[in-house]
């Protein structure tokens, strides 16, 4: 254990926690009751109120309101007015606001990094990946949506006499489930694109972490956003996320596989659209060329941002016999190097788990594999000493099935270690999940390692990274095969997702029928040799 006194080294080589500044900064500095109060303002509420607490000291941060399912019907209501004005408004005008906030965001960065701390307990570097994140997606459909939503005309059916223009027009009120663990960037950077193609939002974002959903909000409206295309409702998900669901237009939601096909059933019920992206158990190969030390830096990224609760965190990792036992000292090593921190300052390299029921998780996995065979190469443990929900970054070696670690998402600082010595195996036994999320590839060789990516059930596949390449190439489609959800983020298909395509096709001089004089076999004919000219120049 860790001396009280220390500032920053242990006497068993475990992760370390260094020493909180003198003066430093805490929840009650933070989160006043001015703030709590100019944030949840906008919730639309008639249902009391619930606390909220601090992962990272268990202190009280907020009261924060909570809404009922009436309260969600009043707020698409309002959504649905406001919309129409701003679908009304032009796009370059919309995309306006998301290039202003992008601005806002970044001199503002230090108030919404606080928020993401005290809410979520994840280390400062790791709240910035949020920033970075959301940055990236503003100043992309800031530039992007005029070009992706403008008119396009195409082929018609006949070349000439029929003008086909495809429209995208907004869907209305898009109803977004956000969860707790990107309370930044899967709040309002999954609503960005929706604003952008002319829609409102009716969001209900994870109670505990309201509060940086809602100063996004501010924020956007500050950058120009009309208050009431974006309604905001609290609280318990089992209550008030079917009332979302059972209003929205088209859904959006971020969460666990268990509760993304419950929100399938009810979009699919009511004919609407959704997108899911769910969880993940997604693995790390470290070919036989790979460069070792920067494939054991990787994989601490990979395996502990955020504590291990992203859901395209690095939970297997595969790594060539040849050079397994020089990885595993290096990554070892870097390991059980880690700060644990509470602190609203950089610094530290992981911080909390979100909650009791994660830590509880994250502990049963780990124990259970021990007691099934399994070795703990570092970490291995809660830390009560740093903070309630805090556990050690950890390796685990020699995992089989049935442990619960093998197969199932941990959502925690837990990965496992697999050795290969054909890479059609490990390929074979990164695939044996049901979910596909992401994925990493670690070689020397890029033509190689993209070779191997394309075999992988994956949606996104990181060379030489962990997740952040794929994530933050906003140009670039993001999403989940199997079990790990529907649809995408990013990318074009992450705008046009919340548009309707609409063909306008206007037929000139001679109609699709029999005209002229020509009787019915004639007009067939006609158009037999039509349709072969057609192919013979290629035309599609």
């Amino acid at each position: 254990m860790t001396d009280p006194q220390d500032t920053g080294t242990v006497t068993d080589g475990n992760s370390r926690n260094p020493a909180v500044p003198a003066g430093a900064r805490g929840a009650a500095d933070v989160v006043t009751p001015g703030l709590v109060d100019r944030l949840t303002r906008c919730v639309v509420s008639t249902g009391g109120t619930t606390t909220s607490r601090t992962p990272l000291t268990g202190d009280v941060l907020a009261e924060l309101p909570v809404s009922t399912p009436e309260d969600v019907a009043g707020a698409f209501a309002r959504a649905r007015q406001a919309q129409r004005a701003w679908a009304a408004t032009p796009v370059r005008r919309r995309a306006a606001v998301l290039l202003r906030f992008h601005d806002l965001v970044l001199a503002r960065q230090s108030e919404v990094l606080d928020l993401i701390q005290l809410e979520t307990g994840k280390a400062r570097l790791h709240a910035h990946e949020e920033i970075q994140a959301v940055a990236v997606a503003a100043r992309h459909y800031g530039h992007a949506a005029p070009a992706l939503l403008r008119p396009k005309g195409h082929t018609g059916v006949l070349p000439l006499l029929t003008k086909a223009t495809e429209l995208r027009r907004p869907r209305g009120v898009v109803g977004q489930i956000a969860p707790w663990n990107y309370p930044f960037e899967l709040s309002v950077g999954d609503a960005l694109p929706a604003f952008a193609a002319g829609n409102a939002v009716v969001m209900k974002p994870d109670t505990q972490t309201a509060l940086t959903a809602l100063w996004a909000r501010r924020l956007l409206v500050e950058a120009g956003l009309p208050e009431g295309v974006w309604q905001v409702v609290l609280g318990d998900g089992p209550v008030v996320g079917p009332a979302v669901v059972a209003h929205a237009d088209y859904v959006s939601f971020t969460g666990s596989t268990r509760t993304g096909r419950e929100v399938a059933r009810g979009a699919a019920a009511r004919l609407v659209g959704c997108s899911l992206e769910l969880g993940g158990k997604n693995a790390m190969l470290v070919l036989r060329d790979a460069d070792v030390e920067k494939a054991a830096a990787g994989a601490v990224r990979a395996c502990f941002s955020s504590a291990g609760q992203l859901c395209v965190s690095i939970e297997r990792l595969y790594v060539h016999s040849s050079l397994a036992d020089d990885f595993l000292r290096r990554f070892t090593a870097r390991t059980k190097a880690m700060r644990l921190g509470t602190a609203l300052a950089y610094g530290a390299d992981m911080g909390s788990l979100i909650s009791a029921r994660q830590l509880e998780t994250v502990t049963r996995h780990v124990e259970e594999a021990v007691a099934k065979g399994a070795t703990v190469l570092a970490g291995g443990r809660p830390r009560p000493d740093v903070g309630p929900f805090f556990h050690e970054p950890t390796i685990l070696d020699g995992v089989e099935p049935p442990m619960a670690v093998c197969a199932e998402e941990t959502f925690g600082p837990v990965v496992s270690v697999y050795r290969f010595d054909d890479e059609d195996e490990a390929v074979r036994r990164a695939n044996a999940t049901p979910y596909g999320l992401n994925a990493s590839v670690w070689t020397t060789d890029g033509r190689r390692g993209r070779a191997l990516a394309a075999r992988l059930d994956a949606g996104t596949v990181n060379v030489n990274e962990g997740y952040a390449a794929a994530y933050g190439s906003a140009r670039a489609p993001m999403g989940g095969m199997g079990d790990s959800g529907l649809g995408r983020r990013h990318g074009s298909e992450g705008l046009l997702k919340y548009t309707e395509a609409q063909t306008v096709a206007h037929q000139r001089i001679m109609p699709l029928a029999p005209a002229f004089g020509l009787d019915d076999e004639q007009y067939a004919r006609v158009m037999t040799r039509g349709l072969r000219l057609l192919k013979a120049v290629r035309l599609r």
